[in-house]
């Protein structure tokens, strides 16, 4: 059974979430502010979160922020504002995705279950290589975790497929559009800031210098890339 923590001021909200998780066997714990939900994290193995931007105390911004200081679960923002700004400053703050209100059970849903399937088990139909290494990069897709020339990288879950994709692939150039749908499993229609936020967090992760990465490339005009042997 998964653990799912909704975060959200209004009490109608949570109680809507609440019903339609539920009907999928979901554990679900509940916070009305950013502070309360760093407690429930704190004391509980939550697997996904579902976080209010608006809320008193502390909003659902600053909460995702101290979050991903200590934890790599799956963040969906819900927000009531559709400006791509709104949706950029989540994303930005480490967030994974992101649900604008009013939302549709069956995408919630939807979205949920894919952020869990890729949070807990990333296996496909075919076996694949468990360990994976391209120049410094160290990716164990066993214990989950990522090493850049030794030192332990901390990666948010969409950040930590991405690379595992790219590095499944060397050399192979993914179109933002292809890596949304492969990772996000859903249509790509508008996708292109996101992937983008997404490969910039990365580079700073992984990169000496972001500007001139040595792994992670972009091929412009059409996606992004890791170099099959990195070029000092």
């Amino acid at each position: 059974m998964y653990n799912i923590l909704i975060c959200d001021d209004e009490k109608d909200i949570v109680s809507a979430l609440s019903i339609y998780l539920s009907t999928e066997n979901y554990k679900i714990f509940t916070a009305s502010t950013g502070k309360e939900a760093l407690d429930v994290v704190a004391n509980n193995d939550i697997h996904l979160i579902l976080m209010d931007v608006m809320m008193p105390q502390m909003d659902g911004i600053s909460a995702t922020a101290r979050l991903r200081e200590q934890y790599n679960i799956p963040i969906i923002m819900l927000t009531a504002k559709s400006e791509d700004s709104d949706k950029i400053l989540g994303l930005n703050i480490g967030a994974d995705d992101y649900i604008t209100k009013p939302f549709n059970p069956i995408e919630v849903l939807a979205r949920v279950k894919s952020h869990l399937r890729r949070y807990t088990s990333l296996g496909g139909m075919a076996k694949k290589a468990s360990h994976l290494v391209i120049g410094g990069i160290d990716l164990d897709d066993e214990s989950k975790t990522v090493t850049v020339d030794g030192e332990p990288v901390s990666l948010t879950p969409s950040e930590y497929n991405i690379l595992k994709l790219l590095m499944e692939n060397p050399g192979r150039v993914f179109s933002s559009a292809q890596i949304y749908e492969q990772i996000w499993n859903e249509d790509a229609y508008g996708s292109g800031s996101v992937v983008a936020v997404h490969i910039r967090h990365l580079r700073e992760k992984i990169e000496i210098n972001p500007s001139e990465p040595r792994y992670l490339k972009v091929v412009w005009g059409l996606g992004y890339k890791i170099e099959k042997e990195a070029k000092e």
